[in-house]
């Protein structure tokens, strides 16, 4: 099996209030990025749950994944990477490490890793937008008990370093696979392209 895992657990800090409720097209930021995951490719959905979990399990609760919390989300990013790969089944295949924080990147992104994991072989898959790696990632389980050792400094940035033979990087259309929502201008931006498009006017014969 594939699962997503989307790490969910940040305190927001640089946003300054919890930015995974915040309004974002018709449903909020984490609704969104959870409505992407569970409509991929992929078998299963992860949340790992950490800062404001309550409030992030309300939005959520209409969808059918998985949650796991993770006690030590103060540490950092990585922690969540490890909570989330420790919660996964033994049957577990390869998991996709989603931001909650991209509601932009779409299905089709995480379709595209799956794919390219399933005909390629590669035990880790990146997107890649006009030269530039960016998320989700997608790594083989076969890496489970090396990522748990690697240092939360290195992270899996790490694991990019000491395997890069075995990574296979796939072109995507959107800049979106680059672009997390971190502080207030980049909400005010993201949101912008989140509103529908106004039908243009009928021109007057």
């Amino acid at each position: 099996m594939i699962w997503a895992v989307i790490l969910a657990a940040g305190e927001s800090r640089r946003m300054g209030r919890p930015k995974l409720i915040l309004p974002y097209g018709e449903r909020t930021i984490i609704e969104t990025v959870v409505r992407n995951a569970v409509s991929s490719r992929v078998d299963r959905t992860l949340v790992v749950l950490g800062a404001n979990r309550q409030e992030i399990e309300e939005k959520i609760a209409g969808f059918d994944v998985d949650r796991v919390v993770n006690a030590g989300y103060r540490e950092g990013m990585f922690s969540s990477v490890k909570c989330g790969l420790s919660a996964l089944p033994g049957s577990a295949r390869a998991a996709v490490f989603m931001l909650a924080d991209q509601p932009d990147v779409r299905t089709l992104a995480v379709d595209a890793l799956v794919d390219a994991y399933l005909r390629e072989g590669k035990g880790i898959v990146i997107p890649v937008f006009k030269g530039k790696r960016g998320h989700p990632l997608l790594v083989d389980l076969k890496y489970r008990r090396r990522v748990e050792t690697l240092s939360p400094e290195v992270g899996l940035r790490g694991l990019l370093r000491e395997n890069p033979e075995d990574i296979l990087e796939v072109s995507v259309p959107s800049s979106a696979v680059l672009d997390d929502i971190d502080y207030p201008e980049d909400y005010k931006r993201a949101r912008r392209r989140s509103r529908p498009r106004k039908p243009p006017r009928p021109s007057r014969v």
